[in-house]
């Protein structure tokens, strides 16, 4: 694996997500980046092709651009080209960010490539756990919704179009998709790595109502 192309990824995402929403910025790349490698030593997979689509997986939100699903792969596939990667290292990488996300699950075929396993783990680890907690709460606040609100239940199931369109409380966001991650991962190190963070989560829940309840 050619460590330029790394480093110049690196370089690129810091640039490219300079500003961003802080639940989505460089240091969730970083993270997902650190948690994928972490994955992929117990795993037989193409390591670059898991670093770089650590890296670029969330180039272009589409949460961020409007819904639209295309432009990170137009973002990433230019950049990639610019730097000569190999035309298989760029489809399989693609590949991994058109289909990592949460939203797009059931659209998956079964025995997705181990490469998309692994990414995919490490986004969702990222999702769950303190960083999990800290994340949802300031994406909520930077779409200025409301933390809880008693008589309003969580919409469990919800298709494509209803999670993309969702402005729920803060907290029918850990039923409606945190706490579900757990038995989504794909890799025996993330479902180790997710069992401490889930029951995190279960915890902040209880002590979150404890207060609200003022009990």
């Amino acid at each position: 694996m050619s460590q330029n192309i790394i480093e110049s990824t690196i370089a690129f995402v810091k640039e490219k997500l300079e500003g961003a929403e802080a639940g989505h910025d460089w240091f969730h790349i970083e993270r997902v980046w650190k948690l994928s490698k972490k994955i992929a030593q117990n795993e037989t997979c193409n390591l670059e092709v898991v670093e770089l689509a650590a890296l670029l997986h969330d180039i272009a939100d589409p949460k961020f651009h409007n819904g639209d699903e295309e432009l990170a792969l137009k973002i990433s596939g230019e950049f990639l080209e610019s730097k000569n990667a190999d035309t298989p290292i760029i489809d399989q990488v693609l590949f991994i960010i058109k289909n990592i996300s949460f939203k797009n699950r059931n659209e998956i075929a079964e025995n997705p490539p181990i490469e998309l396993q692994i990414v995919q783990d490490a986004d969702r680890l990222d999702a769950i756990g303190a960083i999990g907690i800290a994340r949802t709460f300031n994406f909520g606040g930077f779409k200025n919704n409301l933390m809880y609100h008693p008589e309003i239940e969580p919409k469990l199931n919800q298709t494509k179009e209803e999670y993309k369109k969702s402005n729920g409380t803060t907290i029918n966001h850990f039923y409606e998709k945190l706490l579900l991650l757990k038995d989504l991962m794909n890799t025996e190190t993330a479902k180790k790595l997710a069992e401490d963070r889930h029951n995190f989560m279960l915890s902040f829940l209880k002590q979150f109502y404890h207060e609200w309840n003022v009990d």
